[in-house]
């Protein structure tokens, strides 16, 4: 069991990674933040964040939840309220939580 906790736990920062660098635009990285479209690139780039928690979790509800948090978090930094630090410690403390909510789904 300790090594399935090990490898979720390094999938889901290793997703993150992947979704936050490689799987993210130039574009999205600008289109994001500003234009007409703004909310919907925002969403769309959340959409991949919640795609790989729901792959790594088998979860929908943790993929969606992933999802509407990853907007709200990202969002808040957008608006400048939070630092980069502060938003990438937030969504690492997530990928935490759907650790945890994930092994506790999965208990008997």
């Amino acid at each position: 069991m300790t090594n399935e906790i090990l490898t979720m736990g390094l999938l889901l920062c290793a997703g993150h990674w992947l979704a936050d660098y490689p799987l993210q635009s130039d574009f999205l990285v600008k289109a994001k933040v500003e234009g007409p479209l703004r909310a919907y690139h925002l969403v769309a780039h959340a959409g991949i964040h919640g795609a790989v928690v729901l792959l790594v979790t088998g979860s929908a509800l943790l993929g969606l939840a992933e999802w509407v948090l990853h907007v709200l978090i990202d969002e808040t930094k957008i608006r400048r309220k939070i630092s980069f630090a502060q938003d990438q410690a937030l969504h690492l403390l997530c990928k935490l939580v759907w650790l945890v909510a994930s092994l506790a789904l999965m208990a008997p």
